[in-house]
């Protein structure tokens, strides 16, 4: 997007970010996130094989999925699959795995099994064309003191760097998202990541899951540095549809100066708006800063 028309997209939308300059140009594109449609595909409006074409009507070129939305995975219908992201001239991006075991559990032989229950994931996001999975660092029972902290951050080194080992033979990253707990803490995170230190280990920075005492702007600074996608998680649920969670720009700000290139995936979780509107407006929100 060149910048007169930014400008003029910012001035309609009556945004500060008319004074600031666009990223660069292919630097960054959209995806969408699938939970953003999760309520209508659980309710049976919507189906995964419906994604695709959801977030081509909505400007989103990319797809992150949601393994907990899918139909049974067979080899049919993932071929079903690809053919409507053909059809739309939508990209696979990441699948978001969840429900398939906690890689942080202290006892061995339970995590294990909880990587050996990622393959499945890892080989289907490459059969698909995806880049990353996105696992979580879950334990049984959340660290608080900082001897439990480094007993789990030990556990989880283990696993995940199995989990990273299978995933190189695929092309695959495995990345993490702060999402609840001890993994909404950006400084456990940065550490895991120094400790597996391997090339397809990384992170995927949500705007939202942090606790309110943190410096939410601060903390996807620091996993900026390790990222491998950019969750845009969104409510605009404060008086006309903005949003209050979080100031936007100054949020893709924090984005735009990491070393980060690629995916932004829209994720919108509000409850005022429809989950369609909600895309919208996000997508909106993103142009108006030049992506």
């Amino acid at each position: 997007m060149n910048i007169s028309r930014r400008h003029l997209l910012t001035s309609a939308l009556a945004s500060p970010l008319a004074a600031m300059a666009a990223p660069a140009p292919g630097r960054f594109k959209v995806s969408l996130a699938e939970w953003s449609i999760h309520k209508a595909i659980q309710a049976g409006k919507l189906t995964n094989m419906d994604f695709p074409r959801v977030a081509k009507e909505n400007g989103c070129e990319g797809l992150e999925f949601v393994n907990g939305l899918w139909a049974s995975p067979t080899a049919g219908y993932i071929a079903r699959l690809k053919r409507r992201m053909s059809d739309t001239g939508t990209k696979p991006v990441l699948i978001m795995v969840d429900d398939e075991g906690m890689m942080g559990h202290s006892d061995r032989a339970t995590r294990m099994k909880a990587v050996k229950n990622h393959h499945k994931w890892v080989d289907i996001a490459a059969e698909t064309g995806c880049h990353s999975i996105r696992t979580n660092m879950y334990p049984e029972k959340q660290p608080a003191t900082p001897a439990e902290i480094d007993a789990f951050l030990g556990v989880c080194a283990e696993s995940f760097t199995s989990l990273c080992e299978y995933g190189r033979g695929a092309g695959i990253n495995i990345i993490i998202e702060n999402h609840g707990g001890i993994s909404s803490n950006p400084d456990v995170v940065v550490s895991l990541m120094q400790k597996v230190n391997l090339p397809n280990f990384g992170t995927l920075p949500d705007f939202g899951n942090f606790p309110k005492e943190l410096d939410r702007y601060a903390s996807v600074a620091k996993l900026m540095a390790y990222a491998k996608g950019a969750s845009f998680k969104c409510y605009f649920d404060g008086d006309n549809a903005t949003e209050v969670m979080y100031d936007i720009p100054k949020m893709l700000k924090v984005v735009e100066d990491s070393k980060y290139s690629g995916y932004i995936g829209i994720e919108f979780e509000g409850n005022k708006l429809d989950e369609i509107e909600g895309i919208k407006a996000a997508r909106k929100a993103l142009a108006a800063y030049g992506i």
